[in-house]
């Protein structure tokens, strides 16, 4: 699962939500000539006898871990495993990339190529899977092997038209198989906009509003939010989230975006007077998949739910499928009290993206409980926001669909100025910090 690249982008990168159909008019083979050519593709070795440029060692561990925030003791010390997570990171290239290195073919520039002269010059990172069959250890020197896996047939999303591309990676230690990783992109030609807010890809008429169409090979509609408002008590048990197997996932509610997509919660709104979306922008939607559907679902309630391992009781946020501390993959919810101050935040200036007018900032909260997650600070300014600024949990309504966590500059409720459990408020056009429409 990626994470943070939505931070990074004012919650833009992951946000816009990759739901798809089948490009007017051409799906299948027979009607899709570039089909025919980028189908040759799949099966072709991209890398074969690739070396990793370092062998697993401690200091890129450490690093690791500081940035995920993993104190795992496994990771540490002359028995050290290396986090399975970093399994993609022994191969990458670094700086320099991959031009020159061992066991390198043409394949992927040829394909890019070919997308490219098709019109789809853009790509976006989608998802990627991964599986674990052995532990990486202090000295195993890695070597990997790619492949073109799949090429989809052409596909419509709200960022445009194009087609997802599958590349699996297999990765040895000692010439063992210790892992796969799958990872997929998609390379489209960008949807076009205007002031008026109609949208299409390059070659398709354009889609009224948000254009969230579907196609049940690939994915399904958002799960719907709720709109009962409950009062939260302080770290109080709502019971256990319903498993999935062994994994401790919750069961998707309604139906979930495609498994393996990564979107920040509450990704950045921007905040200060007068910060209104561009006229005919949205708000991107959540990426809801099996393993953050129970705190979707938490949300349609106005519930602010975090994850307590039942083995060790660690509290958890992002909603993961297992327990970083003991491993355990059991686990239930908490309903965090509403509390929490501002841990970071950063001022985005550029990139610009259709729904927001920055400057804004984006507010990494931390929690009474502990946790922290990236949301929005509402109420005042953006160069107002300071670290270790009182904030507090309300829901903000932006349109039928879209309900979001929000965090409001001082510790009592909007319109009151009392303390008490999460606020709901709708998203008011014109109001001081929101925007007249979407969300993240």
């Amino acid at each position: 699962m990626g994470a943070g690249a939505g931070v990074g982008a004012g919650g833009a990168a992951g946000g816009e939500g990759f739901a798809v159909s089948a490009g007017g008019g051409e799906r299948g083979d027979g009607g899709d000539e570039i089909l025919l050519k980028l189908r040759e593709f799949e099966g072709r070795a991209a890398t074969v006898g690739g070396i990793g440029r370092d062998p697993v060692n401690a200091p890129m561990i450490r690093h690791w871990c500081e940035a995920m925030g993993d104190a795992h003791p496994g990771y540490r010390g002359p028995d050290a495993v290396a986090p399975p997570t970093m399994l993609q990171a022994w191969t990458m290239g670094g700086l320099a990339g991959h031009a020159g290195r061992p066991g390198r073919s043409d394949t992927n520039d040829e394909l890019f190529a070919l997308l490219d002269g098709a019109g789809c010059t853009s790509v976006v990172a989608t998802d990627c899977e991964q599986e674990y069959l052995r532990p990486l250890r202090l000295g195993d020197e890695i070597t990997f092997d790619s492949m073109i896996e799949s090429v989809s047939e052409r596909k419509t999303t709200k960022l445009g038209t194009g087609y997802f591309i599958t590349t699996r990676m297999d990765v040895r230690a000692g010439g063992e198989l210790a892992g796969t990783h799958r990872f997929r992109i998609l390379k489209y030609a960008p949807a076009r906009r205007n002031p008026q807010g109609d949208e299409g890809p390059a070659g398709v008429s354009a889609a009224k509003g948000a254009g969230r169409t579907t196609d049940t090979t690939d994915t399904a509609s958002p799960a719907d939010s709720a709109t009962a408002a409950s009062t939260a008590a302080p770290a109080a048990p709502v019971g256990p989230a319903e498993p999935v197997g062994a994994t401790g996932s919750a069961v998707p509610v309604g139906s979930a975006a495609p498994i393996g997509s990564a979107a920040p919660v509450g990704s950045a709104e921007p905040i200060g007077t007068g910060a209104t979306p561009r006229p005919g922008s949205s708000r991107p939607r959540p990426v809801v998949n099996r393993d953050n559907a129970g705190f979707w679902e938490g949300v349609g309630h106005r519930r602010l739910l975090i994850q307590r391992c039942t083995g060790c009781g660690t509290l958890r946020f992002p909603w993961l499928p297992g327990c970083n501390t003991c491993g355990g993959p059991e686990w239930d919810t908490v309903e965090a009290s509403g509390e929490g101050t501002v841990y970071s935040y950063v001022v985005m200036h550029h990139p610009s993206f259709p729904a927001f007018d920055p400057p804004y900032a984006v507010g990494l909260i931390e929690l009474a409980e502990g946790v922290r997650m990236v949301s929005n600070v509402v109420g005042v300014p953006h160069d107002h926001v300071r670290v270790g600024m009182p904030v507090r949990l309300e829901f903000r309504q932006y349109d039928e669909e879209l309900l979001l966590p929000v965090f409001r500059a001082g510790t009592g409720r909007e319109g009151d100025g009392t303390a008490g459990g999460p606020a709901t408020s709708p998203a008011t056009p014109g109001a001081v910090g929101v925007p007249s429409g979407g969300g993240s």
